[in-house]
């Protein structure tokens, strides 16, 4: 299929900038044999005894760091992963090269290489921390909100979700952040099942698609674990599979074989678009409002079906829902 196949456009006004409070206030589109418009509260009314629930339970690390080189220059830099070699980073300012200086505040990098992708330039880096990195990010980091987030977060934990608790992700799987503690409880009440996989969102989830032909683009890979208890609780289903998320999605489709779900722990570099045949029994995928031309878009279209997600997408533009990560959500059945 084409890129262009996947562009829609959407008013700036209905780009969330805020979370909405309570979190379960946000509204919610129904898109089965034909489209309703509840409210995220709601959704246990879609959901019965018997059905299983997955969640995503990554947690967003406060990845973005805003420092200042040793010649005084600004950068921002995000970090990505660990390697043998060092840290992988995200940098924006000018003249970064190999030795390179850079202070966050406490904590001092010194660029060790500079590798050109297609997807841009990534820098390994390493860093003058003692010990783990992670905390001293909670101190001097900042959440990675996308660029299309103007405002600024006053709570970290609203990019969050409740249940997040394994440390990796650059960008918040979404689609959970609409559940709070009560809801869920309400929802284990009516006897439905909820189970945990673990994807790390990395720059693959939302590096923008620049091939026209789609099947060209090459997803990066992304960490993905589901444990044998948690597959055994999806695979032990009576009524439907629910998954909250595309990253949920992607990583019930990774860890699939034969039908069943296997526990897993290694890098996915899965790619999901139209006319992908999934392989999990998903039977219905709680998601948000997507950007165009993004891979989320692609990967719920080849759930969904293209031009039936294009008419619940124009029905939410016409009805004022909002867009994107702090946005409203989509119920949609397959």
């Amino acid at each position: 299929m084409k890129l262009c196949d996947f562009d829609y456009h959407l008013p700036k006004e209905l780009i969330a900038q805020s979370p909405i409070e309570p979190r379960d206030a946000s509204r919610l589109m129904v898109v089965g044999r034909d489209i309703k418009h509840r409210y995220f509260r709601d959704i246990t009314d879609y959901l019965e005894k018997g059905d299983t629930l997955v969640l995503n339970d990554s947690r967003v690390i406060p990845a973005k760091l805003r420092g200042k080189k040793s010649t005084g220059g600004h950068v921002e830099a995000l970090v990505v992963s660990k390697t043998d070699a060092g840290y992988e980073c995200l940098i924006q300012g000018k003249n970064i090269r190999e030795g390179t200086q850079i202070y966050f505040g406490e904590l001092k990098a010194t660029v060790l290489e500079v590798k050109k992708e297609n997807t841009g330039a990534r820098y390994m880096v390493e860093f003058n921390c003692n010990g783990n990195l992670n905390d001293i990010l909670e101190k001097v980091g900042e959440a990675p909100l996308p660029p299309y987030i103007k405002q600024k977060l006053e709570d970290r934990g609203r990019y969050q979700t409740v249940y997040a608790r394994e440390n990796g992700s650059i960008a918040a799987p979404t689609a959970g952040l609409h559940f709070t503690g009560e809801l869920l409880d309400r929802i284990k009440k009516k006897g439905v099942n909820v189970a945990y996989v673990t994807l790390h969102v990395s720059p693959g989830t939302f590096t923008p698609v620049k091939a026209e032909n789609i099947e060209e683009h090459i997803m990066e890979p992304e960490y993905v674990s589901v444990s044998q208890k948690n597959a055994d609780i999806i695979n032990s289903t009576e009524g439907k599979l629910i998954a909250a998320g595309t990253t949920t999605a992607k990583a019930l489709e990774s860890s699939c074989v034969d039908g069943r779900i296997t526990a897993k722990e290694d890098l996915s570099r899965l790619f999901i678009y139209p006319p992908y045949i999934f392989r999990s029994r998903i039977d219905a995928l709680i998601t948000n409002f997507h950007l165009p031309k993004s891979t989320l878009l692609m990967l719920v279209s080849a759930f969904a079906g293209r031009e039936r997600l294009m008419t619940a997408y124009s029905e939410a533009i016409s009805n004022s829902y909002r867009f994107y990560s702090f946005g409203d959500a989509m119920l949609v059945f397959r």
